[in-house]
């Protein structure tokens, strides 16, 4: 192990997640967060598809899904050959009824086998008070349990999925987060998040990791990031890095790419990716 204790790995594969990880400073996630704030302020938001593999527009996100101390403790649970499969802005401005459905993330990802973590990078804090992320431990020990679609207005999610069958919330933590702290989750436990009554912005940026053995079974392409080690089965396609924030180049690979992920994670829907 490079990164975490031996306790703390036992910890994720007993309840599926374990937190909290220091990975950045204080101040390096304050720059982060003025990158955001001032591309939003230039553009008028992040929104829809571009809050989706941004690390592929970014320079400063590709830097980060990179960063040596978030891949430590990943190549400590699925090994030192590391794919970045996907990545996503979760923000809640304040005063935000957006919210997130009690969920498993590998419901419509057609990714096998299931051996996928979910590093959640706190940018700003994240507390009960704003709308933190809740899990329900060992819930990743199950099966993939039936989702259905909402499309809900406020639910963050690309379908709006929820679990079908009741959830026991007595048996959930809340997993506070302070920013540049992460969290650690398997792809199937169960975890969702309320909304953020206060007046404290939350920003919270996803990072799906894979070991390069896994497969995409429902999709005829998908493509990642090499981020650690060697890639010896080739089930993805590569991606290129952003040569400069929000390139021509870097956007038009990002369209290209997000609408081939839409296709699987929005299949059978008739849908594209929601904002």
């Amino acid at each position: 192990m490079t990164s975490l204790s031996a306790d703390a790995v036992r910890q994720f594969h007993a309840e599926g997640y374990y937190a909290p990880i220091r990975v950045l400073t204080t101040e390096q996630a304050a720059a982060i967060r003025r990158h955001l704030e001032e591309y939003e302020a230039r553009s008028g938001g992040l929104r829809g598809p571009l809050r989706h593999k941004s690390h592929l527009l970014f320079t400063w996100l590709d830097t980060l899904i990179r960063e040596p101390r978030i891949l430590d403790a990943v190549e400590d649970l699925i090994g030192p050959d590391i794919l970045c499969w996907g990545t996503s802005f979760f923000i809640k401005d304040a005063r935000d009824p957006g919210y997130v459905s009690w969920h498993q993330d590998s419901t419509y990802w057609g990714l096998e086998p299931p051996d996928i973590v979910t590093a959640w990078v706190a940018i700003s804090e994240s507390t009960a008070a704003n709308g933190a992320m809740r899990v329900i431990p060992g819930s990743h020990r199950g099966d993939q349990l039936p989702h259905r679609d909402t499309f809900a207005a406020n639910n963050l999610l690309s379908r709006g999925q929820e679990i079908e069958v009741k959830v026991d919330e007595s048996r959930a933590a809340m997993l506070e987060l302070a920013p540049g702290e992460m969290s650690l989750h398997h792809v199937r436990l169960i975890h969702g998040s309320d909304p953020n009554p206060s007046g404290r912005r939350r920003i919270g940026f996803a990072i799906r990791y894979l070991p390069t053995y896994v497969r995409q079974v429902v999709g005829s392409h998908d493509s990642a990031t090499l981020v650690r080690g060697v890639d010896t089965q080739h089930n993805f396609e590569p991606e290129q890095r952003p040569d400069a924030d929000m390139s021509e180049a870097a956007q038009a690979f990002h369209a290209a790419i997000t609408s081939r992920h839409a296709q699987v994670l929005m299949r059978d829907t008739g849908r594209d990716m929601r904002a």
